[in-house]
């Protein structure tokens, strides 16, 4: 199922000879997205019509991301990162009375950094599946996790995680960036949801998802808004403006036009594929390579066993940069940061990939 790519690897700028593994950093760009970055200067030029086609290309990108997500269009809104996206939720909150969140002690800072400052952080240490249940409480407010580590690999479980914090109220907030292209997500386990588009999305950085959970949080709204925040057509401050009624009222000013052409672009991409077929494909890469290592006597911090894990195989070594500039002159583009390689599969890649990826690990290795 591995041996060729499910993506046809001619569909992206990848330089001829080389060994592309490093979605979780950044995915190869589609060649269709020059065609959707000029379709954006041309519209951009035209006056009034052209507001009109970049508001078309917003409600396609949201589609394509309802579609992924499984959740209705009016769910998702845009922000310029996932910190933005977060940050908004966590001006929101009361979190008087020693409130506390709670997350895992390597989350990514976009979804720690906002409540540092706000709350009492209590941190889940180790990789046991369960270490978060021992540190909520009554005062937990919020859960905030990745759904897949950027660090480890590692994928949490969220049906566990959302029964945890349904059994003392808080809110579930998560972060698709390393699983949103290649997983199926159901965005309905979250209260809040976000995801930058530059990974396995397929887009360029510049606009991130943001999803509203309007079932479970219908009376939420944020503290602070701008024009595009506004139900179109308001006018006047003698009676507050009406937020948008959907969760277009995260998007505070003109969303990132051009980011939203090429997200459109790759999200149709993707709509031709099931992504349980990407899973599988992606996980069958990362499960062969977690086993060479593993007989290669390298050690990860991916768990093994693919419930577990998502679309990486990540290595840590104090010499990082090193060994992925050592790949790198082999032709095989990795990516290291935080203490470690990490290796990042997409439909794109095949075993031969993985093939030249543990050589050239192996070699820099030694």
């Amino acid at each position: 199922m591995t041996e060729t790519p499910l993506f046809n690897p001619r569909d992206f700028a990848i330089p001829d000879g080389v060994a592309h593994v490093c979605a979780g950093g950044e995915t190869a760009c589609l060649r269709g997205h020059d065609a959707a970055l000029s379709r954006y200067l041309r519209d951009k030029s035209t006056g009034m019509p052209g507001r009109v086609a970049q508001e078309a290309q917003i409600a396609r990108a949201r589609a394509g991301i309802a579609r992924l997500w499984n959740t209705d269009t009016g769910s998702i809104g845009f922000v310029s990162n996932v910190a933005e996206g977060v940050s908004i939720v966590a001006e929101s909150l009361d979190f008087r009375n020693g409130a506390n969140i709670v997350i895992d002690a390597n989350e990514y800072p976009s979804v720690a950094g906002p409540f540092l400052k706000r709350a009492a952080v209590r941190q889940a240490r180790g990789t046991g599946p369960d270490r978060f249940a021992g540190l909520v409480d009554a005062q937990t407010r919020v859960i905030g996790v990745s759904h897949v580590s950027y660090l480890t690999g590692e994928r949490l479980d969220l049906i566990a995680l959302r029964k945890l914090a349904d059994s003392v109220g808080a809110l579930l907030i998560v972060d698709f960036t390393q699983a949103a292209g290649y997983l199926p997500i159901e965005a309905a386990i979250a209260d809040f949801a976000f995801s930058a588009c530059y990974k396995w999305l397929l887009g360029i950085t510049g606009v991130a998802v943001a999803f509203w959970n309007r079932a479970r949080q219908p009376n939420w709204a944020p503290i602070s808004a701008g024009w595009y925040s506004f139900e179109p057509g308001s006018r006047g401050y003698d009676t507050p403006p009406r937020l948008r009624a959907d969760a277009l009222r995260f998007t505070r000013g003109n969303p990132a036009h051009a980011p939203v052409y090429v997200l459109a672009e790759a999200l149709d991409y993707l709509a031709a594929f099931d992504m349980r077929d990407v899973q599988a494909h992606v996980q069958g890469l990362t499960t062969d390579m977690l086993e060479r290592l593993r007989g290669l006597q390298i050690p990860t911090l991916t768990p093994s066993d693919p419930a577990r894990h998502g679309a990486s195989v990540c290595v840590p070594s104090p010499q990082a940069q090193a060994i992925v500039g050592a790949m790198a002159e082999q032709g095989v583009m990795a990516w290291n940061g935080q203490g470690r390689v990490r290796f990042s599969f997409h439909g794109y890649n095949s075993r031969h990939d993985v093939d030249r990826a543990t050589a050239a690990l192996r070699s820099a290795w030694a």
